[in-house]
């Protein structure tokens, strides 16, 4: 049987399976290489599966493209989760999502942020694309605004503004210099960040 026809079948672990290949493959030919010059015939190619197992998965590509924000900021969640879940103070709590932004700046194959490549793709307000973008940022934000007030109240949303900015110029500059000395100058600002924000604490 070729294996085609295995994946058209019905049955349960061989669609998710099938959209998990899709997801990874569309994944990573997205990030590198941007969203609108990339085909579906291409990715339905190089994930081997059928046209109909793509579709029966994705009604369309800005299924697939959504499902990709989907799941980047899944990971993005799970990575602050687990900076919170680790129970530091305040101040290292925001360092520690600080950091992971680091690592993730400095890693292989890093292009910058995945949601700001893609909102320079999807202009149109109105599209599902652009909103899925903002959604993800107004949840960052509010989730360093959170981790601010919990430092100080006074000011936590403007400190959490800068921070984004921080992260948004770090994500920038990245990927087109060299990505150490950017991640040092990062963290170096968000230190700073916090140790200005902690001194409006009341004495």
């Amino acid at each position: 049987m070729a294996p085609s026809d295995i994946e058209t079948r019905p049955s349960e672990s061989r669609p998710s399976e099938a959209r998990r290949r899709l997801l990874t493959t569309a994944t990573g030919i997205f990030y590198a290489e941007g969203i609108h010059s990339v085909g579906v015939d291409r990715i339905i190619a190089e994930a081997k599966v059928t046209r109909a197992t793509f579709y029966r998965h994705f009604p369309g590509k800005e299924d697939l493209v959504l499902a990709y924000l989907q799941a980047a900021d899944q990971a993005i969640r799970d990575q602050v989760d687990g900076a919170i879940a680790a129970g530091l103070p305040a101040t290292d709590t925001v360092r520690a999502v600080a950091a992971g932004i680091a690592r993730s700046i400095r890693s292989p194959g890093f292009r910058g942020c995945a949601f700001l490549n893609a909102v320079a793709e999807y202009p149109d307000s109105d599209h599902p694309v652009h909103g899925a973008v903002l959604a993800h940022r107004q949840w960052f934000l509010d989730t360093i605004s959170a981790l601010m007030a919990r430092i100080e109240k006074t000011g936590a949303e403007a400190a959490a503004q800068h921070f984004v900015m921080l992260r948004d110029g770090a994500m920038a500059a990245g990927c087109l210099f060299d990505p150490v000395l950017i991640c040092e100058t990062f963290l170096r600002g968000v230190d700073g960040l916090v140790e200005t924000h902690a001194a409006r604490q009341p004495s």
